[in-house]
């Protein structure tokens, strides 16, 4: 299924099975592609099987990449159908843990608000941005709704602005305000009998909705691949033929940051970089019934990485570590305008 799938066209149940399949094809991918299978099964209602996907996790012995978004997302599906108590020991857990990634404390504290527990919402939403952004000159993108979610709460709570929120609205991009959107009193609008309010109200609603669709409905990314400098040398042994594609690595990541560059200048969005394996691209010429010396697997073998879910963004954002594995900043290695 793509991202951009009416949620009416779609089989839930059905998409889950899908996902879990594709999981047992690609065990390095199994956790992002079983967080999407839980995450079709809550859709369908079918919530007892997405907490035993995300304990099939939790328990599994392989690493998990993001373990407190697991569990974060386990106390909000548990809370819904009625385990309150475990959720919550769960939720505290998280917090305790203060998770680096802004997905788990945003999970959390949504499920605490939407279970009209705002004072403890507001302390979480709270602790995470000041864990997260404390000395941050300008908050990375996924961290806004941490700010939109403080925001939010606090207008519900009836609390006056303080710097998180005149922060909020200014990463706020919607031409409507944050503090229209957030009024409390717009759920009562939706009951009224005036019909310029309820178009008022309609208004509103349409320009959040655009918001979460942009955010929720992106295609896969045009994807570049990338090698690390110890997996192209070990391609390049295995493979000499491939040299004529990779001389050099410092040639190839060189090539990568140009080819992006052009890819943006012509219009093209949604921009991403890969990192390829050895033994996922022999995997996957394996699969193609085809030899790992076929050059023209290579953008085939990006382009499967990325519908996996293995793209990351490209540019990073501002002050981010540079795509390449330098351990430098991008602005500082190959986001310099002579790159």
């Amino acid at each position: 299924m793509r991202p951009d799938t009416p949620a009416e066209n779609v089989d839930h149940t059905a998409e889950a099975a899908r996902l879990e399949r594709t999981a047992g094809l690609y065990p390095e991918d199994a956790e992002a592609l079983l967080l999407r299978a839980a995450a079709h099964l809550e859709l369908s209602g079918d919530r007892p099987t997405a907490s035993a996907l995300y304990d099939r996790l939790l328990s599994s012995t392989a690493d998990l990449d993001n373990p407190h978004l697991v569990r974060a997302l386990k106390a909000s599906n548990l809370w819904e159908y009625g385990h309150e108590a475990e959720a919550r020991a769960i939720i505290e857990g998280v917090r305790a843990a203060s998770p680096q990634d802004p997905a788990p404390w945003v999970i959390v504290a949504e499920s605490l608000e939407s279970h009209d527990e705002l004072e403890a919402a507001h302390e979480t939403f709270t602790e995470a941005v000041h864990h997260l952004l404390t000395g941050v000159a300008e908050p990375p993108q996924p961290t806004h709704p941490l700010l939109f979610g403080r925001h939010r709460v606090r207008r519900m709570l009836g609390e006056s602005h303080d710097e998180w929120d005149a922060l909020a609205d200014t990463v706020h991009s919607l031409p409507i305000t944050l503090d229209e959107l957030h009024d409390p009193k717009r759920v009562w609008s939706l009951g009224s009998e005036n019909p310029a309010e309820l178009e008022a109200e309609i208004l509103r609603l349409r320009a959040e909705l655009g918001a979460y669709r942009e955010a929720l409905s992106r295609p896969f990314p045009v994807a570049i691949l990338h090698w690390p400098a110890t997996e192209l040398t070990e391609l390049l042994e295995a493979y000499p033929t491939l040299e004529s594609e990779y001389p050099t690595h410092e040639t190839h990541l060189a090539t990568i940051e140009s080819a992006l560059r052009e890819l943006a200048s012509s219009g093209t969005p949604n921009l991403g970089i890969v990192t390829g394996t050895v033994p996922s691209y022999e995997a996957f010429a394996a699969s193609e019934l085809s030899s790992p010396t076929d050059a023209t697997l290579l953008p085939q073998y990006a382009t499967t990485l990325a519908a996996r879910g293995r793209a990351v963004a490209w540019p990073p954002q501002q002050g981010a570590g540079c795509w390449c594995g330098s351990g430098r900043s991008y602005g500082e290695c190959h986001g310099t305008t002579t790159a």
